[in-house]
């Protein structure tokens, strides 16, 4: 399946940032944490899989939990 199939993104075409809960497995994505000035994001590329978000580059687990996610624009 490709981003352009994901449900998710059919209705997110733009760089917004949408909620966690509902950020698609297996594909690239930029996350990033709500703070005080808004959404930060992460400088790497994640990939949930089974409910554990990955660094893609280093293919180990985060231990901080996101809280937005965006498609990954390298």
């Amino acid at each position: 399946m490709t981003l352009n199939n994901c449900p998710q993104m059919s209705r997110n075409p733009s760089d917004q940032w949408l909620p966690i809960s509902i950020a698609p497995e297996d594909y690239d994505l930029q996350v990033g944490a709500i703070g005080k000035a808004g959404v930060r994001p992460w400088g790497f590329p994640c990939r949930k899989r089974q409910a554990q978000w990955f660094n893609v580059w280093a293919n180990q687990p985060i231990l901080i939990y996101p809280t937005h996610w965006r498609i990954w624009r390298a």
